[in-house]
């Protein structure tokens, strides 16, 4: 497994390639403002060649490199159908009226093939296997993609995409056109909960972290344990550490 991943742009948001291995075809995560000549460096580095964009949400800081990155390989991007408008009219994500200015070297708008990401799907590419939960909160159309634990007897954990849903120490702001604390803390009960303590998170903004460092440390996390037990639900799985 190879896992190549750096922030990117003014808002320092992690961009992630993902592929078997070094040589190989692999997927992009989140390419945001100023990620494209980041994501050609690893690109050469590692020698990927891309098969598609992966998108946890619309937000600017995720998706203005969409359209060079998809453009430069032909290559499409998967994304909720509730966060697509966002690509192309960022402002309106933002809560900003028409024609003020969003650092205006960007330039939004869909590449040629967009494709939809639902719940419970399961993306087969690259060589890859990635779990798609809907996961609003942060946005309507927030995703994650979770990869499962090695299955060739190698001792590599789960993997877990959480974008802007969990982050080390916290959670993704809910007080933009879109959010919703409720939906969030529903969202992190029902994708993050369920999830074993070893899975590595791997978040949009901020170092990685675990299932079970977040699920003993995050107060979100913590909360959302506490009403499930308060309201006599199964405790939530804490296999692996």
């Amino acid at each position: 497994m190879l896992i190549a991943g750096f922030p990117a742009g003014a808002w320092g948001t992690n961009c992630y390639l993902v592929a078997p291995a070094a040589g190989e075809e692999c997927v992009i995560i989140d390419p945001g403002h100023q990620a494209a000549q980041g994501v050609e460096d690893a690109l050469k580095k590692h020698r990927l060649k891309p098969v598609a964009v992966l998108l946890t949400h619309g937000h600017i800081d995720h998706v203005a490199s969409v359209v060079p990155v998809c453009g430069a390989h032909d290559v499409p991007a998967w994304i909720h159908p509730d966060d697509r408008y966002m690509m192309s009219d960022p402002e309106r994500a933002l809560g900003r009226s028409i024609g003020m200015p969003l650092m205006g070297e960007l330039t939004v708008g869909e590449p040629d093939d967009v494709r939809t990401l639902t719940d419970g799907t399961r993306l087969e590419l690259a060589g890859l296997e990635l779990s798609v939960a809907h996961a609003p909160g942060h946005t309507k159309g927030s995703v994650t993609f979770r990869m499962p634990e090695a299955r060739d007897g190698s001792d590599i954990p789960p993997v877990f995409f959480s974008g802007d849903l969990l982050f080390a120490g916290s959670i993704g702001r809910t007080d933009l056109p879109g959010g919703d604390m409720d939906e969030m803390l529903g969202s992190l009960a029902r994708v993050c909960l369920p999830l074993d303590d070893s899975t590595v998170v791997l978040s949009g903004h901020g170092p990685q972290t675990t299932i079970g460092q977040e699920r003993a440390t995050n107060p979100y996390l913590r909360q959302v344990a506490a009403d499930r037990q308060a309201r006599g639900a199964e405790p939530a799985p804490r296999r692996g550490m």
